[in-house]
């Protein structure tokens, strides 16, 4: 009976998840624009750049041509590359945990190519370099 009942609280849970936001109903890739396009249970569209989702990032466009979505509308699945999106997660903007999230930032940045960076660059090779790192004693 205890069972039962856990099962019966997990499916309210559950509904009450899906009533409060929106979930997915159709996802699909454009190879047009190289861009996976995922339609909500409200209307809107959202579309995001498979290179900057964990899971996805080195994903040919055939491997992205399947797309489930779970039952419950939060997961998206691709099974040609066994790899798994939680929709509430994409939707607040975390395409990844912190430490990889924080990796790709990190990337990013330092392929930036400003007039000050460069400069900042030929002054510390003048120098000797990028100075050197020291403990705290």
């Amino acid at each position: 009976m205890e069972q039962h009942d856990e099962f019966d609280q997990a499916t309210a849970r559950a509904e009450r998840r899906r009533a409060a936001g929106p979930t997915a109903v159709a996802a699909r890739y454009d190879r047009r624009i190289g861009r996976m396009v995922v339609s909500l249970s409200t209307g809107l569209d959202v579309t995001f750049s498979p290179r900057d989702v964990q899971g996805l990032e080195t994903a040919k466009p055939a491997d992205l041509d399947v797309v489930e979505i779970s039952p419950s509308g939060f997961g998206l699945h691709f099974p040609k590359i066994d790899a798994d999106l939680y929709l509430p997660a994409l939707l607040e903007g975390l395409l990844g945990s912190a430490r990889w999230m924080a990796a790709r930032l990190g990337e990013r940045g330092g392929r930036v190519r400003t007039d000050a960076k460069a400069a900042a660059a030929r002054t510390n090779g003048r120098l000797g370099g990028r100075p050197r790192k020291t403990t705290p004693a």
